[in-house]
């Protein structure tokens, strides 16, 4: 795994290179861990601006799939070449695979974790907690493919599994996890950082998997279409 020195020297080449936008909301970011981000995806473009915009080094949530030298390949063709590269078969499996090459070694080294499907998603689950218990960042994106995309906030609704990772966390240490809200904004550039909403023990455990879920969600569309007016109103955007 890179040390943080490397990570940052990435998250700089990601900010200079492909994305160079702002970050808003910086006073909500917490000094320590641990924390869990939840940002809308944006295709290739949500990871790359948080990666790129926040000041802490983040361990994201990644499908398997495109950290498994086996699958990567096919898995970019299907997800990133051919839907947003507009690169036809079959010029488009031999331009997944170049990129496979590069992105399963970046992703593995930088500390993603992997998603596995349900037979091994407590894997999931246990590599995320340690690494929260060690007081780190992890980086979610629990927007839901099967659902159709919202056209006014640009995203779907969210899967509630991250959620979990506040219960989990709670029976390793006995405190609660809290999870902030990231809106990526791709036309204005920005990235904004919401108030956290902390995981509440005494709530019964089906309520507050969906009442995180729901207000990461709903945050998380506030402050995308704050951005949008603001944008089109060219009224500065407001920290």
């Amino acid at each position: 795994m890179m040390n943080d020195a490397t990570y940052r020297i990435l998250s700089g080449l990601f900010d200079a290179f492909l994305w160079g936008g702002e970050l808003h909301g910086a006073e909500n970011l917490p000094e320590t861990g641990p924390a869990v981000f939840v940002s809308n995806h944006l295709g290739a473009v949500g990871p790359i601006a948080v990666v790129a915009s926040l000041p802490l080094r983040v361990h994201p949530w990644v499908v398997s799939d495109m950290m498994d030298w086996d699958k990567a390949a096919d898995y970019l063709r299907m997800d990133f070449v051919e839907p947003q590269l507009h690169i036809s078969s079959p010029v488009s499996a031999w331009v997944a695979k170049a990129i496979s090459k590069i992105s399963v070694r970046l992703l593995r080294s930088a500390g993603c974790i992997a998603v596995h499907q349900v037979d091994h998603l407590h894997e999931t689950y246990k590599q995320s907690v340690d690494l929260l218990a060690e007081g780190k960042f992890i980086l979610v994106f629990p927007e839901d493919p099967s659902q159709e995309i919202d056209p006014d906030c640009q995203m779907t609704s969210f899967k509630k599994g991250f959620s979990r990772l506040g219960e989990y966390y709670y029976e390793r240490t006995g405190c609660s996890l809290p999870f902030y809200p990231l809106a990526v904004h791709r036309e204005s550039y920005r990235v904004k950082v919401g108030k956290p909403v902390f995981f509440m023990p005494g709530n019964q455990i089906p309520y507050e998997r969906l009442r995180i879920k729901n207000v990461m969600e709903a945050s998380i569309q506030e402050m995308y279409l704050e951005m949008v007016m603001n944008g089109f109103l060219g009224i500065p955007l407001r920290d």
